[in-house]
């Protein structure tokens, strides 16, 4: 299986560099409470503007900040530590939390784009003091209000929402719950653990429709991948051995092929080259859960392998893909 070279490396940090403070063009989700909220998107997202939407924009610093953390002799890590220095300051973080305090944005990027900045949140905490501190100390009252809506949240959702896009329950959580135990959060980490064995641990005989025609995340795989976060060893195994009991046979197949979009222009359509990519970040971690003379095993990391390389030829084909898939290529890789 390949591995995050530097080349890579410098490819997706120059990617992200390129778009994060790029305004235009740009997608947003905004209630409007009055004539007042018309605005220009950096006058409201101070630090998360570019990148086309506000969560492709987190979730491109996390991406800069896992380069930059695990490969610090990257040309473009100066590049980084500017960014991060000019826009992780305490005014830029006050004008984010305004926009999400004002009336009606209570839901604003749920779960998805509050998913991300926990797994940003998180990055900076594995930095040394000297380095992230600054930057995760000042990010922290985002990240507080983002963690308390969660968990506020969750129980009124009686079922998990099992897209294969931005509303996907198990993707949030897989990402969330990696937060909470890093920051040692007790509450989230129990109302995750809590909501999701509710919601996923009854699962058996998986018979899955997908992919969609625009889906950048298997609902499938994703709640395997939360699965195996919440259960360990044997449990985890027995759970997934119910859920899908054909995979060694390499059924269903339609979990196991990779996908292509017709047209990358088209934003919807290009998510499949991201579902190419998050399967190959499941696919790969699964199959490390599994005994090494396991034949799922080796099913698991030939399909990754192809997944991988389907999603990896079209990184920067047009602007609706370049916007966020380096980042999922990174969970792929680093992972």
């Amino acid at each position: 299986m390949p591995l995050l070279t530097s080349s890579m490396a410098s490819r997706f940090a120059r990617i992200a560099l390129g778009h994060v403070r790029r305004e235009f063009p740009h997608s947003g989700n905004l209630r409007l409470n009055s004539a007042a909220d018309l605005a220009l998107p950096h006058q409201h997202h101070p630090i998360f503007y570019g990148s086309y939407d506000w969560h492709s924009c987190v979730h491109s610093y996390w991406l800069l900040a896992r380069l930059l953390r695990t490969c610090p002799d990257l040309p473009e890590a100066p590049a980084i530590v500017a960014l991060f220095d000019q826009q992780l300051t305490d005014d830029k973080v006050a004008g984010e939390m305004a926009y999400f305090m004002a009336p009606g944005r209570q839901g604003f990027e749920r779960p998805y784009g509050w998913a991300w900045l926990l797994k940003l949140a998180h990055e900076l905490s594995l930095f040394s003091a000297a380095t992230g501190a600054p930057w995760r100390v000042r990010l922290q009252p985002l990240v507080n209000e983002i963690a308390g809506r969660l968990v506020a949240y969750l129980p009124k959702l009686g079922r998990p929402i099992r897209s294969g896009s931005h509303s996907n329950t198990a993707f949030a959580l897989t990402l969330a719950l990696e937060y909470a135990h890093q920051a040692a959060d007790a509450a989230l980490q129990q109302t995750i653990h809590e909501r999701a064995l509710g919601y996923f641990q009854d699962d058996r005989d998986c018979h899955p429709w997908e992919p969609g025609g625009e889906d950048f995340l298997s609902p499938s795989w994703q709640q395997a991948l939360l699965m195996r976060q919440l259960l360990t060893g044997v449990v985890f195994q027995q759970w997934f051995s119910a859920f899908l009991p054909n995979l060694a046979a390499g059924q269903p197949d339609c979990l196991l092929q990779p996908a292509s979009p017709a047209d990358r222009s088209d934003g919807r359509l290009a998510h499949l080259d991201g579902l190419n990519l998050s399967r190959a970040w499941c696919m790969r971690s699964l199959a490390a859960a599994l005994p090494v003379a396991d034949a799922r095993r080796q099913l698991l990391e030939r399909a990754a392998q192809a997944h991988l390389q389907a999603g990896l030829a079209h990184l920067q084909d047009d602007y609706m893909g370049e916007h966020w898939l380096a980042t999922f290529a990174l969970l792929a890789l680093a992972d």
